[in-house]
C-alpha cells in the first residue's frame, strides 16, 4: 500500500484506550493527602463516562479499572490488541526535592514551585520499538505474519509503508497534543509546560496517536487541591473530550 494510499484512506475513530498511569506499589508521585494512582483513576473514570455519553459510537478501553497496577507493556498490549485509534495516557506530575545549602549543610527541601499542564509524545529516539509496534499490530493478521517473517529494512516498499504509519502517527500525536493544550489553555485559563517529546515506553509501543497528559503537579498544594476536587477532574475531562471531538471532526 503506497503513502499516498494511506493518506486518501478515510480515518474513522472507532476506538480510546483510556489508561490510568501508575497502580498498586507503584503509586507514583505524592501530594501532601493524596497519591497519583488514585487521582488518575478517578479522572480515568470520568472521562470514560463522559466518551460514552458524549460519543456513544466510540469504544472506550480501559487499562487499569481498579487500584492494582499493570505492566507498562501490557497497557500498550491491551491497547494494540484492541486496535485503539488513539491512546490517552493520564498523570500526575511532580518536581524532585531540591538540594539548598544552608551555613555550609546540604539540605533537601521539597520543590513545590511546578505547576500546570504538561502533554508528552514519543521521541524519536524510541521509533524502533515503534516500528515493531506497528508491524505486528496495525497489518492485517497475514500482513503481520509476512512482515515479521520477511520484513526487509532494505526493501523500498516495506520501508515506505512502515514510514507512512510512523509519520502519520507521528503527526497525528502531535496534533491532538496540541488541541489538548489549546483547551487547557484558552478555555480552562490553565499554565501549559507546552507539548515535549520524550521517550516513554508506554507511548511508543502503542501502534497509534498516543499522548501523555500531566495534569498537574500532585505536591503543588494549588494544584492537588484542583486535582482531587469534583471541579478541576471534569474540567480536565470536558478538555479532553473538547480536543477528541475536534480531532476527529479533522480527521473524519
Amino acid at each position: 500500500m503506497p503513502a499516498d494510499t494511506l493518506a486518501e484512506k478515510r480515518f474513522k475513530l472507532k476506538t480510546i484506550v483510556v489508561d490510568a498511569g501508575h497502580g498498586g506499589r507503584r503509586a507514583g508521585a505524592a501530594g501532601s493527602f493524596s497519591l497519583e494512582k488514585d487521582v488518575t483513576l478517578a479522572i480515568a473514570f470520568k472521562l470514560q463516562k463522559a466518551i460514552q455519553q458524549q460519543m456513544s459510537d466510540i469504544k472506550v478501553v480501559m487499562t487499569r479499572t481498579d487500584g492494582e497496577d499493570v505492566d507498562w507493556q501490557k497497557r500498550s498490549d491491551i491497547a494494540n490488541e484492541n486496535k485503539g485509534n488513539l491512546f490517552i495516557s493520564i498523570h500526575c506530575n511532580s518536581l524532585p526535592d531540591k538540594i539548598v545549602t544552608v551555613r555550609g549543610k546540604r539540605t533537601r527541601v521539597a520543590n513545590r514551585s511546578g505547576k500546570g499542564v504538561l502533554l508528552l509524545v514519543y521521541g524519536f529516539h524510541r521509533t524502533k520499538e515503534e516500528e515493531k509496534a506497528i508491524r505486528e499490530n496495525l497489518m492485517d493478521e497475514k500482513d503481520s505474519k509476512e512482515m515479521d517473517s520477511s520484513f526487509d529494512p532494505t526493501d523500498p516498499t516495506s520501508t515506505i509503508l512502515l514510514n507512512a504509519y510512523k509519520n502519520k502517527y507521528r503527526k497525528q500525536s502531535i496534533r491532538f497534543a496540541d488541541l489538548l493544550n489549546s483547551e487547557f489553555v484558552e478555555t480552562d485559563g490553565r499554565h501549559s509546560n507546552g507539548v515535549i517529546e520524550q521517550g516513554v515506553l508506554v507511548l511508543c509501543h502503542s501502534a497509534m496517536p498516543s499522548v501523555l497528559v500531566e495534569t498537574g503537579f500532585i505536591n503543588n498544594p494549588d494544584d492537588e487541591k484542583y486535582l482531587n476536587s469534583e471541579e478541576g477532574q471534569t474540567e480536565i475531562v470536558n478538555s479532553i473530550v473538547r480536543a477528541i471531538v475536534k480531532y476527529r471532526k479533522e480527521n473524519e
